[in-house]
């Protein structure tokens, strides 16, 4: 008896059926059969379906001699249903890689003394230009916690979108309480709301098991017809069935509330019912409205359903006329704003630079990061003389600044007074194109460290990797620079081609590096505890970036459960993704997971890299420019560089990494799963490659940067050249743009 019975209900989707069931059968969690009903289609899906079942004997078919729709249809398939739980998985949607893994392995983290009868997982919709988007209450699956729970419990769970395919059902459950579809539109709504308040165990797994196909046409309950006037008769069903289990009386009130929103949300979309339809529509919802109203309180956004169709299109024109008004008062709002602050600033213009004032930002104004931080902390030691005052982007970055930060927001009157008397302005990004260099200003760019990938003027030949970058603007914006800083030579010959502007190369090191550099032993203890790894443990640090090639930019590379298991133990995974990335879906394909269950350690959202850095003992990474600063820690670092071909065709690269690397280079996951069991990882070759690649890139990392900015630049004194931190071998001379 397999663990999962995989039901897929099958019309009209011939361009879309063999990715649905490819991602089924290729899983790595193989236990499972697939029971597709061909519910009569019209086009090539039933032998699609056909050809599947003769290559695969996981795979049955179902051949219906009428169309009978979706609900019944699923139906159809589970009669056939052998296995543990039941998946209704629609024809036009995907699995992600690794999905029935993790909810099997959630099924049983979760089945003493018995399995849930549901478990609801993570979903995302992908758009067919491309985006993705995960759910918006993908927070409610972790809040849920660890063990199992009803829904009274956690009602929380009921607000979520209420659909068959972001669970799975265990099929004794199922059986026993007689749960069947219904025919006709919203079917899922009489089988959702039954299936949840009946259930005991109730399990969550807050992962991306589902890519919930948003297609441009062909979506169902997009299609204007009045076949949505079936969701009347759904929720009629809801309802006998709350009817038939006087324990679960305590919920009407919810559900009239869900009826009532549902049918109001149908009623307000454009492309559901003809305008002809719609008072009728409107009628059989108040009339429904009413048969079930309870003693409780009407919510105000629902009273409209105690007055006519005639009072509900007046209510819905002033709620339309109220938000253009309040858009055009924020517009006019805003641009009273906007001349207010650049009236001052116009004033202010003239006026001499304050020499004891400098302004910093980082990462977009995140907060006191990077290099512009390891500078800002050592004018305070050595410059107390000089404010330093940080932009960030609102009250959110704020409340996160460490106490005694002086700040001001971005683009706010105070920002301008402050930007418009600044001497000094240090950023590891440029500054908002609204602001203008004065003269005697003196700005400052950090970088954000050494580079590998093409940059700015060197992207115009990569139209791919450009997308989104506006490049003359870049360079426009960069005019403003006086001084880049620069760890070695190679840095400082890219920047000086790739931002062709008037400034001067400052050899000064990266600040945010000396604390690597000056790193003792136990540097990283802190950090370690905080993050709940055991002190005797081995720390690997893997930290990918992101790929232009892919849209969203995130790729899995490596089966994170499969890498952390061959680690063994006395080892911990931490993992941190490229920032960019900490916002989408990439945490919700897995590693959020595999946080919560202690397999691996999500450490994206730590705000200071260099800690993780500092509490590792070995870096994993593929072409993150993080291994650049890694190197002047001298601890081991290989390379897993499986897509470096198409990785540096869509960006563009300086050199190739994978010849000049820093250490191992693993061209798979089967070579870098044996770097590790045989202890090569850490040998005298790799000590080898290590040595070559910091005398080449951490030249002028001496521990004295973020110092010799300050001095040099602030206080004007004249500081030494660093010389090289590890001599240079002779190899190591060639053109590092040779390649471009």
């Amino acid at each position: 008896m397999p663990r999962f019975s995989i039901i897929v209900p099958v019309f009209k989707v011939q361009g879309f059926l063999a990715e649905c069931l490819d991602s089924v059968l290729e899983q790595s969690y193989t236990d499972l059969e697939l029971i597709a009903v061909d519910d009569c289609s019209p086009d090539g899906c039933g032998a699609i379906l056909d050809e599947y079942a003769a290559r695969d004997p996981r795979v049955r078919v179902l051949h219906l001699p009428e169309n009978v729709g979706l609900g019944r249809a699923r139906n159809a398939g589970m009669p056939y249903a052998t296995g543990d739980f039941l998946f209704f998985l629609d024809s036009d949607d995907t699995l992600t890689p690794g999905a029935l893994r993790a909810i099997a392995d959630r099924l049983d983290e979760t089945a003493d003394p018995e399995d849930p009868d549901v478990l609801v997982f993570d979903y995302a919709r992908t758009y067919w230009w491309g985006g993705t988007r995960r759910n918006v209450l993908a927070r409610v699956l972790l809040e849920a916690g660890d063990g199992t729970f009803r829904a009274a419990e956690h009602p929380e769970i009921l607000e979520l979108l209420m659909v068959v395919w972001n669970k799975v059902y265990r099929r004794e459950f199922v059986e026993r309480e007689g749960f069947a579809f219904p025919p006709g539109y919203y079917e899922d709504t009489p089988w959702t709301f039954p299936v949840m308040l009946s259930a005991e165990r109730i399990a969550t797994l807050d992962r991306i098991c589902l890519a919930y196909r948003q297609r441009r046409q062909g979506n169902i309950l997009s299609t204007t017809s009045r076949k949505h006037f079936d969701i009347h008769d759904q929720y009629e069903r809801v309802f006998a069935f709350l009817d038939s289990r006087p324990q679960l009386a305590s919920w009407r009130p919810y559900l009239h509330r869900k009826m009532g929103e549902h049918c109001l949300d149908i009623l307000s979309k454009p492309d559901r019912l003809p305008e002809s339809d719609k008072g009728e529509f409107f009628r059989l919802t108040a009339a429904l409205f009413r048969k079930h109203r309870t003693a409780e309180p009407v919510p105000r956004e629902l009273r409209v359903l105690e007055g006519g169709f005639t009072r509900y299109r007046a209510q819905q024109q002033a709620d339309r006329l109220g938000k253009e008004l309040g858009r055009r008062g924020q517009q006019v709002r805003k641009a009273a704003a906007t001349r207010v602050k650049r009236g001052w600033s116009a004033v202010h213009e003239h006026r001499s630079p304050d020499p004891n004032l400098a302004v910093y930002s980082a990462f977009s104004h995140r907060g006191v990061l990077g290099d512009p931080a390891a500078v800002y902390h050592k004018a305070r030691e050595i410059a107390p003389h000089i404010r330093g005052v940080w932009v960030v982007r609102g009250e959110e970055e704020a409340a996160l600044l460490p106490d005694g930060v002086e700040h001001v927001l971005l683009d706010s009157l105070r920002y301008r007074q402050v930007t418009a008397r600044a001497t000094y302005f240090v950023n590891n990004v440029n500054w908002p194109g609204t602001l203008v260099k004065r003269p005697g200003s003196v700005h400052v760019h950090t970088h954000q460290g050494t580079p590998l990938k093409y940059m700015a003027a060197d992207l115009l030949n990569k139209p791919g990797a450009r997308h989104g970058f506006d490049v003359p603007q870049m360079l426009r914006r960069a005019d403003r620079w006086d001084y880049s800083l620069v760890a070695n030579r190679h840095s400082e010959l890219v920047w000086d081609r790739a931002y062709p502007c008037h400034f001067t190369s400052l050899r000064s090191g990266s600040p945010r590096n000396d604390v690597l550099v000056r790193a003792r032993p136990k540097d990283g203890s802190a950090v370690r505890a905080r993050l709940g790894i055991p002190a005797d443990h081995r720390v690997v640090l893997y930290a990918p970036t992101r790929r232009d090639y892919a849209r969203g930019g995130h790729i899995d590379r490596i089966d994170l459960a499969r890498f952390a298991d061959d680690l063994g133990e006395g080892h911990t995974l931490v993992v941190r993704l490229h920032p960019s990335l900490a916002d989408g879906p990439a945490r919700g394909m897995g590693l959020s997971e595999l946080h919560r269950r202690k397999v691996v350690v999500d450490a994206t959202d730590e705000p200071h890299v260099e800690d993780l850095m500092l509490a590792s003992d070995v870096l994993v990474t593929d072409y993150s420019a993080l291994m650049f600063d890694y190197a002047n820690l001298d601890r081991p670092i290989v390379l897993h560089t499986d897509d470096w071909g198409a990785y540096a065709a869509s960006r563009g690269a300086y050199f190739d990494i994978t010849a000049d690397a820093p250490g191992h280079v693993a061209g798979s996951y089967r070579e870098l799963a044996w770097l590790f069991a045989s202890g090569a990882w850490r040998d005298e070759d790799a000590a080898r490659l290590r040595a070559g690649f910091r005398a080449r890139f951490c030249e002028f990392d001496d521990g004295r940067a973020a110092e010799r900015v300050v001095r040099t630049l602030m206080l004007g004194e004249k500081a030494e050249e660093p010389a090289p931190a590890v001599p240079v071998p002779a190899q190591a001379g060639h053109d590092v743009l040779a390649s471009s």
